[in-house]
């Protein structure tokens, strides 16, 4: 069964919670996160992104980052903008995207369920981009970022967390400007009910699953065997023995769709390259407007200015298996490789890929500007997709799952 433990968070006061707390660390290029910290002395993304207060031309990668975040996680502390909490305890963190709120639990994992598969991955992680992880995490003794974990949804849990958001005033409440989204957060002060909490977890859930940042789990659990490995007297009380997450179950999820736009007809004409989609496909031309997919095995493609509605034949899917029944499968297969020649999508330079948070008018954007000359739009995975490729052991194709909103950054820390 799942280890979810309360922790004691380090947390921003009220008055500048909303300011403190930042987009992930991935989602956002070097100038962009200094954009979004200018004029906030207290922005996490200090930390986070410390090369932005660094010479212009510093290796993100260096000691000289990692050094500076360090050097502002202690001053964050010793200005009052980061302070603990006293006892161990759970936290709830809601998002607001569309008029849809999904509640999740913020307590912490243990690197002995990630090492024993209890804590379930559905990708494949790079040593190049876990290794930063690494070094950030040993440099500040903290996971700073939450991971985006998913659980089977269990009623008895669904029950304290709508009694604490209903009755509770949230801690912190607010609308973030750099993404749109409401977020709130509530901290869960009863002992009782923390014990409760943790007590369902380790009854009731099997396993958790990785929704988002596979390479910040990796990254803590991998620090959390090094401390094990180095500590003689090691118990498995340790606070490096765990790290944050926020649990959401699996029944308040939504997945958007993952997009690609691929610069060349591999030689074809557009005749041509139409005529040869027609042996997999039924090619429907849908005319100038935006058509986005409405089913499983349904495509959309932009191509000459024009929306196409492909439909997978019988034949080139199968439902019964959990990577050959995913449509990014089916389109790699059958397009990708079979008439594009793109063999590896890590690695290809002639694809892109688009979330689909951004629209599909950024496919029509992006082709139109003859930047990319073919879009192609796919529907969504499903939660029950993922949970099948993890519960089997699979992994799925790169650049498959979109999550949003994505997690806000400092509104609660755990130190190791």
């Amino acid at each position: 069964m799942a280890i979810v433990k309360p922790f004691n968070g380090l947390r921003p006061p009220k008055d500048i919670a909303a300011g403190l707390s930042c987009l992930p660390y991935d989602v956002m290029n070097s100038s962009e996160a200094a954009k979004m910290a200018e004029g906030k002395d207290y922005s996490l993304l200090h930390i986070t992104r410390a090369e932005i207060d660094c010479d212009d031309d510093v290796d993100v990668h260096s000691d000289e980052v990692y050094n500076k975040s360090a050097e502002n996680f202690k001053k964050f502390k010793e200005k009052g903008w980061l302070a603990s909490d006293e006892e161990p305890r759970f936290y709830i963190y809601a998002q607001t995207m569309n008029g849809r709120t999904q509640y999740g639990i913020v307590g912490c994992a243990a690197c002995t369920d990630y090492e024993e598969g209890v804590i379930k991955k559905h990708e494949l992680t790079r040593p190049d981009k876990e290794e930063d992880r690494m070094v950030h995490i040993r440099t500040n003794n903290a996971n700073l970022e939450p991971v985006f974990f998913s659980y089977k949804a269990v009623p008895e849990i669904d029950e304290i967390v709508n009694d604490i958001v209903t009755n509770q005033d949230p801690e912190y409440d607010f609308t973030a400007q750099d993404d749109g989204f409401g977020h709130h957060f509530w901290v869960v002060w009863d002992a009782e009910t923390n014990k409760k909490l943790e007590d369902l977890f380790a009854k009731k859930v099997p396993c958790t699953y990785v929704a988002d940042g596979h390479h910040r789990t990796a990254a803590a659990a991998r620090v959390g065997l090094e401390r094990k490995a180095a500590n003689p007297n090691h118990t498995g009380e340790e606070e490096y023995n765990f790290f944050m997450a926020v649990h959401f179950p699996d029944d308040q999820l939504e997945i958007i769709d993952y997009n690609r736009v691929v610069k060349d007809l591999n030689g074809n004409s557009p005749e041509e390259f139409l005529d040869k989609l027609s042996v997999a496909f039924e090619v429907t031309e849908m005319g100038e407007a935006i058509y986005k997919p409405a089913k499983l095995h349904e495509f959309s493609m932009y191509l000459e200015g024009k929306w196409y509605k492909l439909n997978a034949k019988e034949g080139t899917f199968n439902d019964q298996d959990p990577i050959g029944v995913l449509d990014v499968t089916v389109l790699s297969d059958h397009v990708l490789d079979k008439l594009l020649d793109i063999k590896d999508l890590r690695t290809s330079k002639r694809i892109d890929f688009v979330g689909g948070i951004r629209g599909l008018g950024e496919l029509k954007r992006r082709v139109d500007s003859d930047e990319m000359k073919v879009a192609f739009a796919l529907y969504p995975v499903s939660m029950q997709q993922l949970i099948d490729i993890a519960d089997t052991g699979n992994i799925m194709p790169p650049k498959t799952t979109w999550f949003e909103p994505k997690l806000r950054s400092g509104l609660v820390i755990h130190e190791i």
